[in-house]
């Protein structure tokens, strides 16, 4: 069966205006896509999470360019995140 989008919902946020919001959230690895060691760390929990600065932003993040600098290794949960959707916006809301 096929579905036709007939309309689908306009949104603002493209890569150039995406501000990387979401890469000062917590990112746990519950995969392995080879995310580099140097990006690892541990939670209190003792769950692998992505290392986030001082500062929170993730470790993988380019500063220059707002773009993961391991794009093709980026954990799972990195993947899923949808840009423009309400996970995104809300972050967007709330740091922007």
């Amino acid at each position: 069966m096929k579905i036709d989008a007939t309309e689908l919902p306009a949104t603002e946020i493209t890569c150039s205006t995406c501000h990387a919001c979401c890469c000062r959230l917590e990112v746990l690895l519950i995969s392995d896509t080879g995310v580099p060691e140097r990006h690892i760390t541990h939670n209190d929990w003792g769950a692998s999470v992505m290392t986030r600065l001082e500062d929170g932003w993730c470790s993988a993040l380019n500063r220059n360019t707002m773009m993961c600098s391991i794009y093709e290794n980026r954990p799972w949960i990195c993947r899923e995140f949808e840009m423009g959707s309400d996970e995104c916006i809300a972050e967007r809301e709330e740091h922007m």
